[in-house]
């Protein structure tokens, strides 16, 4: 009888791997998504699984669209796909490839090409067009090796003019400003009127809040007050020293009932229960720990899933974040 080797753990994530990979190759993402998830538990500090979670994850999932460090790991994320499977996660996305630029569209092979050259050449012979009438050295546009082109003034026959007894003043042609197109910044929260980075640790100060929300980051605690009256309280997992929770006075700004989360190591799918309430600072349901008491996360507020859809609940959008030590 022949006697195979027992089964170690990095035989189980290198399936996994591979099942996940032939999933996303067959369209399945719900079962790359799975195999993706098991690898990571097996192996949570390999890169692999993460970006298998990413490629496959849900393009009509909600992601914080106002998170800086969430869009700077999505790209990190898919710069590590090959070409092919990255231009169609983008199709899919519907995302266009400038997203991902890089120092590759830079090089002489596509600066010099005709998809380049020609549309260059059409648009400086438009722009000689409309600005026709003024000096020659008023226009330098730069060629594609970089010296300035100087226009050369060509002649051309004009009409003679006719020679009157007196002297018609004529206007001294204008030049009429064109309006210069300036891109619309993203919208990000930055602070409101009535946001402030003063808190309060007396509840009767806050009683005509009507529903509020108190964290108590040296308890490690979150209550729900209406008015001066606490309605529950829940032990939470607020920001580490590394990276602090805030302190200050805020209000809720969005709420999602699932959402991906990312940042520089992780990649969180499907978060419950998150209340944004100062840039990707939030109180959200927790599923990857349950060491609630001790500080845990990269800024936001860490509760159990039950405890977060009941504030989810409770609170709405507006309502007052009052953060202290």
């Amino acid at each position: 009888m022949t006697s195979f080797p027992p089964r170690t753990p990095s035989d189980e994530v290198t399936e996994a791997l591979r099942a996940a990979h032939g999933a996303l190759a067959r369209g399945d993402k719900s079962e790359a998504r799975r195999q993706a998830r098991l690898a990571a538990k097996l192996a949570p500090n390999m890169e692999e699984p993460w970006l298998y979670l990413a490629a496959s994850a849900d393009t009509q999932a909600e992601i914080n669209p106002r998170s800086r460090p969430a869009k700077k790991a999505i790209r990190w994320m898919m710069r590590r796909l090959p070409a092919q499977e990255r231009r169609a996660a983008l199709r899919e996305a519907n995302l266009p490839d400038v997203q991902l630029f890089s120092l590759e569209v830079l090089s002489p092979r596509r600066l010099f090409s005709a998809r380049v050259v020609l549309p260059a050449l059409v648009l400086t012979v438009a722009i000689g067009v409309w600005f026709g009438g003024q000096p020659a050295d008023a226009l330098e546009p730069q060629t594609a090796s970089g010296s300035v082109a100087k226009a050369t003034l060509t002649s051309t026959p004009t009409p003679t003019p006719t020679i009157t007894n007196t002297p018609t003043p004529t206007s001294t042609p204008t030049s009429t400003p064109t309006q210069t197109f300036t891109p619309t910044p993203t919208i990000v929260p930055t602070r409101r009127p009535n946001l402030s980075w003063t808190y309060s640790t007396d509840p009767s100060e806050l009683a005509n809040e009507g529903r509020w929300i108190d964290v108590d980051l040296s308890e490690q605690k979150v209550t729900a007050y209406e008015g001066a009256s606490p309605v529950r309280s829940f032990i939470v997992s607020t920001g580490t020293s590394i990276h602090p929770t805030l302190t200050g006075q805020f209000r809720v700004y969005v709420k999602l009932a699932a959402t991906d989360m990312a940042g520089p190591g992780y990649y969180l799918p499907d978060v419950p229960w998150t209340m944004y309430y100062y840039r990707g600072y939030a109180l959200h349901g927790t599923y990857w720990h349950n060491n609630f008491g001790t500080p845990m996360s990269h800024g936001c507020i860490n509760m159990t899933i039950p405890d977060a859809e009941w504030l989810y609940n409770f609170a709405s959008v507006g309502t007052l974040v009052n953060v202290h030590p």
